[in-house]
């Protein structure tokens, strides 16, 4: 029988193969190596910090806006056409500027008329004053009847009555010609106009023709939560977080890029009731704002110093992680070298660092850099940030 080339290189091959895996195994035994043994695997390095109890000034940022230190919506008290409007927009007007002027016509008519009615109604009672005083004379010696007497000094009375209906239709005619010229009550920044000359406007009407704000100084609203707020006031009866002196509360803004505003400002007051539907108290801080940066709306975060935690702890925030359930954790170095989860307590960020309440003890050791390559129970080589790098032979 004849043997296929292919079938005979297969075989050669399988043979060879064969030969060096025996060749291989014999020499491991020669050499006392035992199959499948490997070197000995070293324990990972790692960054610690060992941590310090220190007092730490605790601030609080809160969100909020910014808005107008007084407002002023213009709208007309009287009924007209429009004749001028006499401001730019977007310009910084004076309490008692004139802004706009409504066609006086009518109300000067009306004011010349009320003027005419009280001449008219003072020269009445002054014949009626003559005639009262005569008769108040004449019934003593019995020149005239007691009814006639009665009837001049009620006359004086009606006279002296319509003198002062009439008085008092010319301070109405009066204050509506006044009405027709449109004046700011406050000093600040108009907006834009709502209205131009020729238009009608009403009385009272809903629509207001312009509005004027006071920029500087300015508010800035914040929310603060009400939990936070007990929190805060417990920790301080407890003695664990210490406040200063009473007086006024510096707060700090940060801008909606990330700057910080120059100026400081201070907390002005602080609501009094809780928000039932965000469970937020209102608090509200006032800032110079000569620059105009602050314009009303914008969204801000504030800075209000809350007091100073005694015993805190500091830890950087690449040292600490969450669990799943997102509790706080960091893993700290043993005595021993070897790694061991600690959940802890955060108060805030404050910086770079975390501040941490509860959990961690001065003088422990927790990892800061190769956390990736650790696990709770293994050893590891810990070495203290800052300290200077091991040799390369070592």
């Amino acid at each position: 029988m004849k043997i296929r080339p292919q079938l005979r290189f297969r075989s050669a091959a399988v043979v060879a193969l064969g030969a060096l895996f025996l060749a291989a195994c014999t020499g491991g035994k020669e050499q006392g190596v035992a199959p499948g043994a490997g070197g000995p695997q070293q324990a990972p390095a790692v960054t610690v910090m060992t941590v310090k109890s220190e007092a730490v000034p605790m601030v609080a940022e809160l969100p909020g806006r910014t808005t107008p230190y007084l407002i002023a919506e213009l709208r007309p008290q009287v009924t007209g056409i429009v004749t001028e409007r006499a401001f730019n927009e977007g310009s910084e007007v004076k309490a008692g500027q004139v802004l706009y002027r409504i066609d006086a016509a009518p109300y000067q008519a009306a004011h010349d008329s009320a003027r005419a009615a009280l001449a008219r109604a003072e020269a009445n009672a002054q014949v009626a004053r003559i005639k009262a005083e005569r008769h108040a004379g004449l019934v003593k010696i019995e020149a005239v009847s007691k009814q006639a007497n009665d009837d001049a000094q009620a006359a004086l009375k009606q006279a002296q009555a319509e003198v002062a209906a009439a008085k008092a239709a010319l301070d109405k005619a009066k204050i509506d010609l006044d009405y027709t010229r449109l004046k700011s009550p406050i000093a600040g920044r108009i907006g834009r106009s709502a209205v131009t000359a020729g238009a009608l406007v009403t009385a009272n009407q809903a629509q207001a023709l312009a509005t004027v704000q006071q920029l500087d100084p300015i508010y800035v609203d914040l929310t603060q939560s009400s939990v936070e707020m007990l929190r805060l006031r417990s920790e301080i009866a407890a003695g664990s977080v210490k406040t200063g002196a009473r007086g006024e509360v510096p707060v700090r803004l940060i801008l909606e890029d990330g700057s910080e505003y120059a100026a400081e400002g201070r907390l002005a007051l602080s609501e009094v009731t809780v928000d039932e539907g965000t469970g937020s108290v209102t608090l509200r801080a006032q800032f110079p704002n000569a620059e105009g940066v602050l314009l009303p709306g914008m969204y801000v975060r504030a800075r209000l110093p809350q007091g100073t935690r005694s015993e805190a702890i500091l830890v950087p925030h690449k040292a600490l992680s969450r669990d799943p359930r997102g509790n706080a954790l960091v893993m700290v170095v043993d005595g021993e070298s070897k790694v061991a989860a600690r959940p802890v307590q955060v108060a805030q960020s404050l910086g770079e660092n975390w501040v941490v309440t509860g959990g961690l003890q001065a003088g422990e050791r927790v990892i800061v850099e190769g956390l990736q390559r650790v696990r709770p129970g293994a050893p590891v080589q810990a070495e203290e940030a800052g300290a200077a790098p091991a040799a390369a032979a070592q």
